[in-house]
């Protein structure tokens, strides 16, 4: 989905963006804690990771912020700090979650994954099905029916967020929000090409893309599934 990123160590925040990047997610990366705050109030995420230690205003300022204006996006805290006190702060001013630095990325991956889950739903699988379409989103693999179908990371995240929600209207600023970030600016036509292609990789399945004129796209199982 689309991810904000707020650290300001560069190793670091380029190493999580090659992780998400690599399956599928758009991420917008900031490393000054005031413009990611100032960021938050106008752009919509399905998830932030947010680092403690920040110049411009820190991690729990911006945590705070964002929950006083009842933005419930899930947060997930990093912090270099290994004091219980920072972590009680944190999940006491609204974070989701938190890791302590140095962590395990594939750990960092997981504990994103749960979130997003609750973000779309509150789901208690990877699992997504619609029709015999079936995504699995911890493998990033896709079936219809027992056919294996190999998808390309946006194609992949357009079928995440159509099947996530199934029968529900995704307008085309919706959906350019989700699959590109501030630096990667997309044509006009770009959510009808992504929608072709993906339409062409699922010929056969149960389940349709309907084009909802004027309006968007939806994922719609057929009756028969």
């Amino acid at each position: 989905m689309r991810i904000l990123l707020v650290e300001d160590t560069h190793d670091v925040g380029e190493a999580i963006i090659r992780r998400f990047e690599a399956i599928g997610h758009t991420v917008d990366w900031e490393t000054d804690g005031r413009a990611a705050s100032d960021i938050l109030d106008f752009t919509e995420y399905d998830l932030v990771i947010l680092d403690v230690m920040l110049p411009g205003i820190d991690g729990f300022e911006i945590l705070k912020r964002l929950r006083q204006s009842r933005n419930a996006v899930p947060v997930l805290v990093l912090t270099a700090r290994s004091e219980i006190d920072d972590r009680v702060s944190a999940l006491d001013l609204g974070a989701d979650d938190y890791l302590v630095k140095p962590f395990d990325f594939r750990e960092l991956e997981a504990r994103a994954r749960v979130l997003m889950r609750r973000r779309s739903g509150g789901e208690a699988t990877n699992i997504i099905a619609c029709g015999d379409i079936v995504l699995d989103r911890a493998n990033r693999s896709v079936r219809v029916g027992k056919r294996e179908v190999q998808l390309k990371r946006r194609e992949m995240t357009l079928l995440e967020i159509l099947a996530t929600r199934p029968g529900r209207v995704f307008s085309k600023d919706q959906l350019l929000d989700q699959l590109f970030g501030f630096e990667e600016p997309a044509g006009p036509n770009a959510i009808e090409l992504y929608v072709g292609r993906l339409r062409k990789k699922l010929e056969g399945a149960h389940a349709r893309i309907v084009t909802v004129r004027g309006v968007g796209y939806q994922l719609v199982a057929d009756v028969q599934a």
